[in-house]
């Protein structure tokens, strides 16, 4: 199993930065991937940006050019830098490590951007 635990949420206001990260600790060898998801109140949890083994990267539409994802191997880290910030991003922000027979879960942290 792998725990993750997330930091860095909280409130700002559009167009303002924040940080999430995840660090992750258990039986980290068998990590293939790292991510971020998202849910906002009444919608479903969706894919924000990925991270994988070779460094290859994916980040979702809405949030290129604005969101980086980052991640260190060595310490089992992945970092989500989110800038200029709008309402829509609000949600709860949920980590993620993929492992070849089971995916794990932080227990989201909450971002919420005023207008």
């Amino acid at each position: 199993q792998v725990q993750l635990v997330e930091s860095g949420g909280g409130l700002v206001q559009a167009g303002g930065s924040l940080r999430l990260s995840c660090a992750a600790s258990g039986d980290t060898n068998c990590i293939t991937a790292m991510g971020w998801y998202r849910q906002a109140p009444g919608k479903e949890r969706v894919m924000v940006a990925h991270v994988a083994n070779s460094g290859t990267t994916y980040l979702t539409d809405s949030v290129k050019g604005r969101f980086t994802i980052s991640r260190d191997k060595a310490k089992n880290t992945v970092t989500l830098q989110m800038n200029s910030l709008k309402p829509e991003d609000t949600a709860v922000y949920y980590c993620n490590a993929d492992c070849p027979l089971f995916r794990s879960w932080g227990q989201g942290t909450q971002v919420t951007v005023s207008s």
